[in-house]
């Protein structure tokens, strides 16, 4: 007996249908809300609005990611002075 995968494909989205959704969102209505109504999975609409805030502010990320190494080099510290 022969095993069927039942193959998925991906569904892509366009900019503009992107920027809709996170109107939706900046207007006030949540993003639970806005999934369901819309037929998405709430992961998908937070993580494209979570990619807005860094196209927003692409600083933010080198930011983040300064403080990720300062808080590794602050562990490090930590643990040659325990020693």
């Amino acid at each position: 007996m022969e095993k069927k995968t039942a193959s998925r494909k991906r569904r892509k989205y366009d900019e503009n249908f992107k920027q809709e959704i996170l109107k939706m969102i900046n207007s006030g209505r949540s993003v639970p809300e806005v999934a369901r109504t819309m037929g998405l999975g709430e992961n998908l609409v937070y993580k494209w609005k979570a990619e807005s805030r860094i196209h927003e502010n692409p600083e933010e990320k080198s930011v983040n990611s300064e403080l990720d190494q300062l808080r590794k080099q602050i562990r490090q510290l930590e643990t040659e002075r325990d020693i």
